[in-house]
């Protein structure tokens, strides 16, 4: 086992805020995918309430497509109900879009990367100015070295988009995983079998409660990114033990302040 031990990211809402490029992808994806019926160009340029508001509850890329997808159809429940009853049953209602749609998860991943490689191809500095990092997780991983701690980043992104995204940071992980390399909680197993995990960053709470349901890695300590994509009134109340609510401030401080 390696001698330094790796703190584990996620990236979309812990390293940075992507939401203009999700949607703007998103959207793009859904013109490869609707027939003559829609017309995705009158979606709107801008990320609408709706898109933002159900972005906490989103795990993986392709459900962004399926969400700006549904803005466009007249009879879906997010257009004819809001975002906050869709929310109430997500996984339903994401079932529902799919089959009203024919579609299936993979091809919507797919669509929704052909589109980020077509964006990058077209004008990549438009690309990246579409993501904002956050300066405070910039700031903190030029120090980790001094702390005897190496970094890594666990994401749903595409592993190539996440290290597009990381070269231009001028970031350097030891390791990047993107949803090609199986599950977070399946990518951890992995991990411990050969690393010490120092700890793992990320703004899903349900991933972390996950985490901590498998035995293997169920000590594994878990931080709940304040900064990034919580449901309102929901993530940060009542956390259970094993996850600690992490704020810029203490994510600023030295790593034996984090516990």
């Amino acid at each position: 086992m390696s001698l330094s031990p790796l703190l584990i990211f996620d990236f979309d809402g812990v390293i940075a805020d992507g939401m203009p490029e999700y949607w703007f992808s998103s959207r793009l994806a859904c013109s490869y995918l609707i027939n003559s019926e829609y017309d995705s160009s009158s979606l709107p340029s801008m990320p609408p309430n709706a898109f933002v508001q159900l972005r906490p509850w989103v795990e993986h890329g392709w459900e962004m497509v399926l969400l700006a997808a549904e803005l466009l159809r007249d009879d879906s429940y997010l257009l004819n109900y809001g975002a906050d009853l869709f929310a109430a049953s997500y996984p339903k209602h994401c079932k529902d879009a799919l089959k009203a749609w024919g579609w299936t998860p993979s091809q919507l991943q797919s669509a929704l990367e052909e589109a980020r490689r077509s964006a990058i191809r077209r004008d990549k500095d438009h690309w990246f100015s579409l993501h904002n990092p956050y300066p405070w997780v910039l700031e903190r991983f030029n120090q980790f070295p001094f702390e005897g701690v190496e970094w890594a980043v666990l994401t749903t992104k595409g592993q190539e988009f996440a290290e597009e995204l990381l070269n231009f940071l001028g970031l350097h992980p030891t390791l990047v995983f993107g949803h090609e390399s199986g599950s977070k909680t399946d990518v951890l197993k992995e991990i411990i079998s050969s690393r010490l995990i120092q700890g793992f960053v990320e703004d899903r709470r349900e991933t972390l409660e996950k985490v901590l349901s498998i035995q293997e890695i169920a000590f594994v300590p878990c931080y709940l990114a304040s900064w990034g994509y919580l449901k309102p009134m929901q993530d940060q109340i009542a956390l259970p033990e094993g996850i600690r609510l992490l704020s810029p401030e203490t994510m600023s401080a030295p790593l034996a302040t984090w516990h």
